[in-house]
Parts: C-alpha cells; sequence; structure tokens
C-alpha cells in the first residue's frame, strides 16, 4: 500500500514542478514618442538677432579748465541735467583779481597809446616843415606802434583773463545723465588731474552692435547699390531685446556703419538709437537687437534644436512613412531667429525631429507627432512669433 502513495505523490510533484517553471509572455514596449515638422519651401522673414551694448549717444568727461580749489558742487550725482547748468564751482577769487590786474594794465597802455599818437602826429608836422630829422620822425613813429601793439596784447590778457574767471564756473555741455564725482569740495583740480565726472546724453540711446566680417560682406553683396542700401537701412525698425528677455517697448533705427573692421577680430560695429525719454535704459546694459532685413525665397528651414552638430558637420534625423528614422548629414545656411535654413540634405516633405532626438537612433522606430513651436520663437512657418511687450 505505501509504493502506490509514494508513486502518486512523486507525479503530483512533477505536474507542479513543472507548473511554476513557466514564465508569462513577454510584450514588446511601445516605441519611443519625437515630435517632428514636415519641411517645405517657403519664403522666410529673415529675422536676425545680433548682441548689443547700450552706450550714451553722446558721451563726455567733465574737466577742470583752470587749476583752483572745489569750493562747491552743485548737481545731484546720478541726476539728469540740463545744458549750461552748474556742475562745480572752483573758487573765483585769484581769477577776478588776475581780470582786475589785466584791465589796469590795458587801461594804462591806452593812455600811453593816446600821448604816442599825438607825438607821431607832431613829429611827422615837423618834418614836414624840416624841423626835426627823419630819424627822430622814425622813433616817434615806433613808439607810436609800439604802445599800440602793446594795447592790443593787453585785450587778448584780459579775454583771456575773462575765459579763466568762467573756466572756474562748470557747467553740463549737454542734457543728459550725471555720474557720481570723482572730486570733493576742497580738492585742489586742474586741467591734469582728471575728470571731475562724466554725463552721458541717453535720450536716444545708442546700441553698439559688432558684426563679423562674413555678415558685413553678405549685406553688401545683396545691395550694392549704395542708394538703394541707405533706404533700405532706413525703413528699418529695430527691436530691443533686454537680458530679462523683454522686448523694449520703443522701436530703434539705423544711426551709423564704423569706417572700418577690425583688425584683430574682423568686425565692424553699428549704432542703433533708441528714444528713452524715462530714462529706463543706461549705459553698460547689454541686450539684443533683432530685426527683419528681407526674405529668404524658397528656403527649407528647421527648428535650431532638431540640428545636431560634431565637430563642424551638421545632422538631423528624418522619420520616413514607416515611422523609422534616418540620420541624415545636411548642410546649413543663414540662422533666422529660432530657424536654420538647411542648404542640402532635405527635401520638401521631410520629417525631421525636433523634440526627442536621442531616442531617434538609426533605423529605429518611433511615435510620431506633430511639433508645436513655442510661443516665443519663430514657428515652423517661418513667420516671427513676437513677445509682447
Amino acid at each position: 500500500m505505501k509504493r502506490p502513495s509514494v508513486l502518486a505523490l512523486l507525479l503530483v510533484g512533477a505536474l507542479l514542478g513543472s507548473g511554476c517553471s513557466r514564465k508569462p509572455a513577454q510584450t514588446a514596449p511601445p516605441p519611443p514618442e519625437v515630435l517632428v515638422t514636415t519641411v517645405q519651401p517657403r519664403d522666410v522673414p529673415r529675422v536676425l538677432e545680433r548682441v548689443a551694448t547700450l552706450d550714451g549717444f553722446i558721451n563726455a568727461n567733465i574737466n577742470a579748465q583752470v587749476q583752483g580749489y572745489i569750493v562747491s558742487r552743485d548737481y545731484q550725482e546720478g541726476s539728469v541735467v540740463k545744458k549750461g547748468d552748474l556742475l562745480f564751482q572752483i573758487d573765483p577769487r585769484p581769477f577776478q583779481a588776475a581780470l582786475a590786474q589785466a584791465k589796469g594794465t590795458l587801461a594804462k597802455d591806452e593812455a600811453n597809446q593816446i600821448k604816442a599818437d599825438a607825438d607821431k602826429k607832431r613829429a611827422i608836422d615837423l618834418f614836414n616843415k624840416k624841423v626835426i630829422s627823419d630819424q627822430e620822425r622814425d622813433t616817434a613813429v615806433a613808439a607810436a606802434d609800439s604802445t599800440t601793439a602793446n594795447v592790443e596784447a593787453d585785450k587778448a590778457a584780459v579775454q583771456q583773463a575773462d575765459i579763466n574767471l568762467g573756466y572756474t564756473k562748470i557747467t553740463a555741455p549737454i542734457d543728459g545723465l550725471v555720474g557720481f564725482t570723482n572730486n570733493q569740495v576742497g580738492d585742489l583740480v586742474g586741467p591734469s588731474t582728471g575728470p571731475l565726472t562724466t554725463m552721458s546724453q541717453i535720450d536716444p540711446i545708442k546700441a553698439i552692435v559688432t558684426v563679423g566680417e562674413g555678415p558685413f560682406t553678405d549685406f553688401f553683396s545683396r545691395y550694392p547699390d549704395q542708394v538703394q542700401r541707405q533706404a533700405l537701412l532706413k525703413s528699418l525698425d529695430f527691436e530691443l531685446i533686454l537680458s530679462s528677455g523683454d522686448v523694449y517697448p520703443k522701436k530703434g533705427k539705423f544711426y551709423a556703419l564704423d569706417r572700418n573692421l577690425d583688425t584683430k577680430t574682423g568686425s565692424i560695429r553699428y549704432y542703433v538709437t533708441f528714444p528713452n525719454p524715462g530714462a529706463i535704459l543706461r549705459p553698460g546694459q547689454f541686450g539684443k537687437v533683432r530685426f527683419v532685413p528681407d526674405e529668404v525665397h524658397n528656403a527649407l528651414v528647421v527648428p535650431q534644436e532638431a540640428v545636431n552638430e560634431l565637430q563642424g558637420s551638421f545632422q538631423v534625423a528624418v522619420v520616413d512613412q514607416n515611422n523609422q528614422v534616418s540620420i541624415r548629414p545636411v548642410k546649413m545656411g543663414e540662422r533666422i531667429g529660432a530657424m536654420w535654413q538647411v542648404t542640402d540634405g532635405l527635401k520638401p516633405g521631410d520629417k525631421v525631429v525636433v523634440q526627442g532626438i536621442q531616442k531617434a537612433r538609426e533605423g529605429s522606430t518611433v511615435a510620431v507627432k506633430e511639433w508645436t513651436p513655442p510661443a516665443n520663437q519663430v514657428s515652423s512657418d517661418g513667420s516671427p512669433a513676437q513677445k509682447n511687450p
């Protein structure tokens, strides 16, 4: 009776063991999701952005023209002043004395001139009557001419003394914002002691933009006619993008192009001016200027984030009709806002991966969704989506 029981138990154990060793069937993970944009030829406005540094339209160093002691500072540091407003006062007393002395010397020599002119006239009459010699006549004429020269020199000395006295009142040469002072009341200052302060005209304020030789040459090749080029520059409206990302509410205008390229950097500067009535903008601020000079016709553009750059080579991930990925080398042209022109490697209708590139491997299958550009970028149709000021 015991043997059949043992066999039965062995059979049950074998059956149970074989049932536990079976593993559930595994299901394949879903393909990774990527966002794509469809490339189509279109006329794209060239939205260009350039780094800019703000500076005063006019910057002036306020210097002492005469040597003396400062007796007053007559402006509030960091305030806006008008042309002609008093900034500093140098002790005027030594210059008042010098002016009085110069006037006294002039008066004395003018009196001598009256006598010398009378002597000259008398000597000429006597010489004509053959009473005196020609030597005596010449002496009287030379004396009169000498006193005349002395009077002219005295008048110049009076004028210079008056100018020096005027220099004791140091006034603003322009309308603008005055900085902190470098000297205090009681300091001895003069032409060689350096600026007392600086001031800048900031309405309008200028943005200094530096561009490389390539964009500079490209612009002149696009517009070789000087009249057409100047008309375009005058018509352009510039936006100023502050470091915070906000867009300054007032538009700027092209002002001037520098005369030469920097031989060290191969770049050239130009100025754009912006109205600044509330003194919101200050010299030294950084930002970007954005403008649309023209259009690129029938361009193929992709978002810049869709392009992978490696050691000077560029590539994009393209998804075919079967949702399979191929990594394709491309040649890139000009950056246009948040977009980038592709000059070779893509054709109309190609679907390029914009987001999820790290999931898009060569030959892999992906799940595709259409990419929507953010509000603050240039959309896939090339039109700039501006941020509200």
